[in-house]
C-alpha cells in the first residue's frame, strides 16, 4: 500500500470518528421523568417461538409507568411452542392475543404480523409501539419514547436500546450496528431532510403516531421488505413524515442472539438486504469498511504512523459510539478492527446464503425465492 493511499484511509477514518462525536453531541435523548402520555398507546409484539422471551418482555411493558391508557396485542406468528400459553397467563385487562393468519402472497412474517396487530384499533389518534419478544423495556421506555415525539414534533423515533453482550462474537458484532449509524449517518440533517434514505432503524423498539403511520401506508408499504423497520422509517419520511433514531440506551435493553451460532444465522437471515441487497453493492460496502478501519491497524503493527494514527480514530469513533449507546466501551473499542472482520464474514455467508436460497428463520425461508417468507428480525 502507497504512503499515500494509507494517508488518505487514515484521513477518512479520523473524519469518521470526528462525525461520530459530533452525532453523540446532537443525538436525540429522552427525558428524565417523562410527563404522563395523554393519548392511547398500543404496544405491538409480533412474537413466533419466544416461549421463553416473551413473558418477561409483557412484564416489563406491563410495568410502564405514565402510560394510563396502555393496550397490548401480542400477536402470535404460528408459534409451535408455548408461546401462547404463556401469553395466556398473564392475567392483565390490558393484554390481547391475536393468533396471525397466514401471510398472503408478497407478505413477508414479521411485516404482516406487525400489521395484524395495529389494524386492531385503526380510528384511534394514539402512538404505536413495536417492540421486539427479547426487549426489556425500563419503566418509563414508553412515556420517554413519546415525549421525543412530541417535544421535536417527529413522527417516529427508534430508540436504539442498550446491547447486552455476553461471549466473545456478541461484543465483536452487536455494538456495530449503532456504530455504523453513529458514524455515517448526520442525525440532525436526517432529522430534517425529507430524503428517506437518510434515516436508521432498529425493529425492535419503534414508536410512530398512528395518523403518521397510516399515511405511510403502514406495514402494507413495507409488506415485502425483509430489513422492514429501516423500509417503515422511509415511507414514513416519504409520506411528509420525519423519523429518526434517538438514544434507548437508557429506556431498554436486548440481548439480541445468545452465542456464535445464532448470531451466525440471524445475521445471514438479513444481512444481505441491509447493505443494499446486491452483491456489487455488498462488495462495495464490505471493501469501504474493511480498507478504512482494518488496513490502517494492519500498517500499524508494521510500524506506520499514518495507520496509528488510522487506528486511533477507528477506536476513538467506536468508543464514542459505545458510550453513548450502551455498548461496553474497554478493551473492546481496541478490537474494532477484528469486529469489521468478522462483519464482513457474516456478510458473505449471508450473501452466500442468499444465493443458494437456503436461508431460514425459525423454520420459514428468507429470501432466495420468490415464496419466502421472512418472520421474526431478531
Amino acid at each position: 500500500m502507497s504512503g499515500r493511499l494509507l494517508r488518505v484511509l487514515s484521513g477518512a477514518a479520523v473524519a469518521g470518528a470526528l462525525h461520530a462525536a459530533v452525532n453523540v453531541a446532537l443525538l436525540r435523548r429522552p427525558p428524565t421523568g417523562p410527563p404522563p402520555v395523554r393519548r392511547p398507546v398500543t404496544v405491538v409484539l409480533p412474537v413466533r417461538d419466544e416461549e421463553a422471551q416473551v413473558g418477561g418482555c409483557l412484564a416489563a411493558v406491563l410495568a410502564q409507568h405514565g402510560v394510563p391508557d396502555l393496550r397490548v396485542v401480542v400477536v402470535d406468528d404460528g408459534s409451535t411452542d408455548g408461546t401462547a400459553d404463556v401469553v395466556r397467563a398473564v392475567a392483565d385487562p390490558r393484554v390481547r392475543l391475536v393468533a396471525a393468519a397466514e401471510p398472503p402472497p408478497g407478505w413477508l412474517g414479521k411485516p404482516h404480523a406487525c400489521a395484524t396487530g395495529a389494524d386492531l384499533d385503526p380510528d384511534d389518534d394514539g402512538v404505536l409501539v413495536f417492540l421486539d419478544a427479547d426487549v426489556r423495556l425500563f419503566p418509563d421506555a414508553v412515556a420517554a419514547a413519546v415525549a421525543v415525539l412530541e417535544a421535536h414534533d417527529l413522527d417516529l423515533v427508534s430508540p436504539w436500546p442498550r446491547p447486552v453482550t455476553a461471549t466473545v462474537a456478541e461484543r465483536l458484532v452487536q455494538p456495530l450496528g449503532p456504530w455504523l449509524w453513529v458514524t455515517t449517518l448526520p442525525v440532525r440533517l436526517a432529522e430534517r431532510s425529507p430524503r428517506p434514505s437518510l434515516t436508521a432503524a432498529n425493529g425492535q423498539f419503534l414508536a410512530v403516531r398512528r395518523s403518521a403511520y397510516a399515511r405511510a401506508g403502514g406495514h402494507a408499504a413495507v409488506r415485502g421488505e425483509v430489513i422492514e423497520d429501516v423500509a417503515l422509517a422511509r415511507a414514513v419520511k416519504r409520506a411528509g413524515g420525519r423519523a429518526v433514531p434517538v438514544d434507548g440506551s437508557r429506556l431498554a435493553a436486548c440481548r439480541m442472539y445468545d452465542g456464535w451460532p445464532a448470531l451466525r444465522a440471524g445475521y445471514a437471515k438479513s444481512l444481505w438486504a441491509s447493505v443494499g441487497g446486491s452483491p456489487g453493492a455488498s462488495a462495495a460496502v464490505a471493501a469501504g469498511l474493511t480498507a478504512v478501519w482494518v488496513l490502517p491497524a494492519l500498517a500499524a503493527l508494521r510500524g506506520s504512523r499514518a495507520g496509528l494514527v488510522g487506528y486511533a480514530a477507528g477506536v476513538a469513533g467506536r468508543a464514542a459510539s459505545a458510550a453513548a449507546t450502551g455498548s461496553r466501551v474497554w478493551p473492546d473499542s481496541l478490537a474494532h478492527p477484528a469486529s469489521v472482520l468478522l462483519f464482513d464474514v457474516l456478510l458473505a455467508g449471508s450473501l452466500t446464503g442468499r444465493r443458494r436460497g437456503t436461508l431460514s428463520w425459525r423454520g420459514r425461508p428468507v429470501g432466495g425465492v420468490p415464496a419466502a417468507r421472512e418472520t421474526m428480525a431478531g
